[in-house]
């Protein structure tokens, strides 16, 4: 079979948004169930995404995802070098340095800005782009054309005191995703929102979990992302006539 061929039968996912947690996860899972991955960060030179490429050939590529050209010539590129994709992953937080935990009387307007632009104006770009490449392909023979998946948090729920501008730019992503779900989901497009109700603990070097605020984990007191990415990949494989829109993820133990 020519290499062109296997790219084509082969599922493509696409990750916005390169770290060591969720994305990360995403991965590693993404690429075991069989699919062709490739993942989109501003900066490439992270240890994590490297160790992804050697790992697993999960495919690197730089992108603003607040900046519509590029974001435009991502999708451009990746349907070009790896195949359209069927799964797309936005976990973007958003937040800058300087805007968190200030009241609303402290808050700098610009980094509000900032953060409204990094988290939803990307998930906007990035939903757009991926409904964009979607619809121009043809669909399964179930009438499926792919998943739309948006990483939210808390704060899409909730709106915490000193957190505004995060609290904005949350419920403009859930806002987004719920009006791209009425729109695209009749036409063969799962879009889904998943609100993290948690600190997510990452994996440390003596196999641990910790948060870089909560401290480690106890007991399963915050969200593993392996286990998010599995919940990721089941949104992506469910039946159309059981889709589920918006999922909010939480530990036993946390207070809601």
């Amino acid at each position: 079979m020519a290499p062109s061929d296997r790219r084509e039968r082969r599922e493509v996912a696409l990750i916005v948004g390169g770290g060591p947690g969720i994305s990360a996860s995403c991965a590693r899972l993404f690429a075991t169930n069989g699919m062709a991955v490739a993942i989109a960060a501003r900066s490439l030179d992270k240890p994590v995404l490297h160790d992804l490429e050697r790992a697993h050939g999960v495919r690197r590529f730089g992108c603003d995802a607040s900046d519509p050209v590029a974001v435009e010539q991502l999708f451009s590129t990746v349907v070009r070098d790896v195949g359209t994709p069927t799964l797309v992953v936005h976990n973007i937080d958003g937040r800058v340095p300087g805007i968190f935990g200030k009241r609303i009387v402290d808050a700098d307007p610009d980094l509000a800005f900032e953060t409204i632009r990094n988290a939803a104006f990307s998930a906007f770009l990035v939903g757009r782009q991926a409904a964009r490449a979607m619809l121009e392909s043809e669909p399964k023979d179930d009438g499926v054309r792919g998943s739309i998946i948006f990483t939210n948090a808390s704060a899409a729920l909730k709106g915490f005191p000193a957190s505004g501008a995060f609290a904005m730019a949350c419920h403009a992503k859930s806002g987004l995703a719920q009006s791209m779900a009425r729109e695209l989901m009749p036409q063969g497009i799962h879009v889904a929102n998943v609100p993290i109700d948690a600190a997510v603990g990452l994996a440390q070097d003596d196999g641990t979990r910790a948060h870089r605020r909560a401290g480690p984990t106890v007991d399963d007191n915050m969200a593993d992302p392996d286990r998010i990415a599995e919940i990721y990949l089941q949104l992506h494989r469910q039946h159309r006539s059981t889709w589920a829109f918006e999922i909010v993820l939480r530990p036993w133990v946390e207070r809601w």
